[in-house]
């Protein structure tokens, strides 16, 4: 099960894009969960965020976590990232801090990786006056004040940007996720659990929509992450219509993949950090050897593999499903989001139950309950059912699956627990980012200084 793909050698035919993706198959017993999360860094002493450079930037930051037995991984002279037992921690173009974790089997397991996380970075940006800060979108700073990480592929980004939205650069600076990688066992679960995850996502945005402020007042969202998301680049995000479709399966995205304009070609010893800038280009036409960018040459596995990571949809498509529908938010709905998902896709029966659920939704629903998701949250209709309904729905379906999951395993811990606080949220039908305005409109006075001492981690 999972094909064996070389990476370093030249494409020679599309199956072997397709291969990429089969390669990913693993049995249920070897399924894992891999959380990710994002979250802004900020002097503590003037809330603003920190530049790379300097006695308490983002790099001193970074050389601080070595002595936790994290290595560096570096862009020429750059400091730009660090690697430990399977996890990571890296830099989004604005300096947010990210902890992309290890495969693991249980949620438990995942809490206790996120809190040895957070406890060793603040063990480091206590010495250099730094604070974290885990909401959707940067609630001060504009875009000018908001300082770039020295990294090729995000200078070859920022400039692509502004060519093919309003808000790219927004969700390059100012936005900030968790996210929860799941694995899948064949074309026809992958199929599935891509179907269900992506109807569900706006779900999981209304849940976690933590994102009202923007350069210090309200912008009329819960979640302005989401937002961003639908101004950034039509070509490589949203909510995949073609998904939803007959005949889906690999080959489907990858052809979708093909027709994603590219961003660049890495390649050791070129300027810029090894990176090329492809903007705009075709990797149909790299394939045939055609590039602009590198004339003569076809692309390898390698590069295939970097392209799929320049595709942004609410669910994307690896050698695993990533769900990517979530506002950055504290350390327990870090917990939360991949408990969630995979109390729905991990579990057969709740994967069947939660694909019952919608799959009567027609394509146009899955865009307006998205729209719906970042400006109301849990408000609102959908298909003829209040959302907090559909919500509520989906919830108790995960949490079977958690506790059949528990019951299979011969001895999980039980993982419910973590479901709670997106219980409370779903049955009061007041998001995060309700409670933020309350505070803001009310004992906060209109001081977003206190969203930093009140929310920071």
């Amino acid at each position: 099960m999972g094909r064996v793909v070389k990476i370093s050698e030249p494409i020679q035919s599309f199956s072997q894009l397709t291969d990429y993706f089969a390669s990913g198959e693993k049995p249920s017993e070897r399924w894992r969960i891999g959380a990710e999360h994002e979250k802004f860094v900020f002097h503590l002493s003037d809330l603003r965020r920190p530049e790379y450079a300097g006695p308490d930037g983002i790099e001193a930051l970074l050389k601080g976590l070595m002595r936790f037995g994290w290595s560096g991984v570096y862009e020429g002279e750059h400091l730009i990232a660090l690697e430990r037992d399977g996890a990571s921690v890296s830099l989004e173009p604005g300096g947010q801090f990210e902890l992309s974790g290890a495969p693991l089997e249980t949620i438990h397991e995942i809490c206790s990786e996120t809190g040895q996380h957070l406890e060793e970075v603040k063990a480091v940006a206590s010495e250099l006056g730094l604070g974290f800060l885990g909401v959707g979108f940067s609630p001060l700073w504009t875009r000018a004040e908001t300082p770039v990480m020295p990294k090729g592929r995000y200078n070859i980004m920022r400039a692509y940007m502004p060519k093919v939205g309003t808000l790219g650069l927004d969700m390059m600076l100012r936005t900030s996720t968790i996210q929860a990688n799941l694995d899948f066992s064949s074309e026809d679960d992958m199929v599935l659990k891509f179907r269900t995850s992506l109807a569900l996502q706006p779900i999981a945005t209304a849940l976690f929509a933590n994102s009202p402020f923007t350069e210090g007042k309200l912008n009329g969202f819960l979640s302005a992450r989401a937002n961003v998301w639908t101004d950034t680049d039509a070509d490589r995000t949203g909510m995949l219509g073609f998904v939803f479709e007959d005949g889906f399966g690999y080959e489907k995205y990858a052809q979708y993949a093909l027709d994603v304009p590219m961003y660049f070609v890495k390649r050791k010893g070129a300027p810029n950090g090894g990176y090329i800038d492809a903007s705009g280009q075709s990797f149909r036409d790299f394939m045939d050897g055609k590039l602009p960018a590198l004339p003569g040459e076809r692309p390898t596995m390698d590069d295939w593999a970097d392209h799929l990571t320049t595709l942004f949809p609410e669910v994307r498509l690896k050698k695993y499903l990533e769900m990517r529908g979530a506002d950055g938010g504290p350390w327990s709905r870090i917990c939360a989001l991949p408990a969630l998902w995979a109390g729905l896709l991990y579990d057969q029966a709740a994967l069947e139950a939660a694909w019952d659920l919608v799959k009567g939704w027609r394509i146009e629903d899955h865009d307006t309950l998205r729209g719906m998701a970042a400006k109301t949250g849990l408000k609102g209709e959908i298909a003829g059912r209040p959302v907090k309904d559909w919500t509520l729905d989906t919830l108790t379906i995960a949490r079977e699956g958690l506790k059949r999951r528990q019951r299979l395993s011969g001895g999980l811990v039980d993982e419910t627990g973590y479901l709670s606080e997106l219980f409370e949220i779903a049955e009061s039908g007041v998001t995060p980012a309700e409670r933020l305005i309350e505070k803001y409109q009310g004992p906060w006075a209109g001081d977003l200084r206190k969203l930093y001492t009140e929310e920071a981690y």
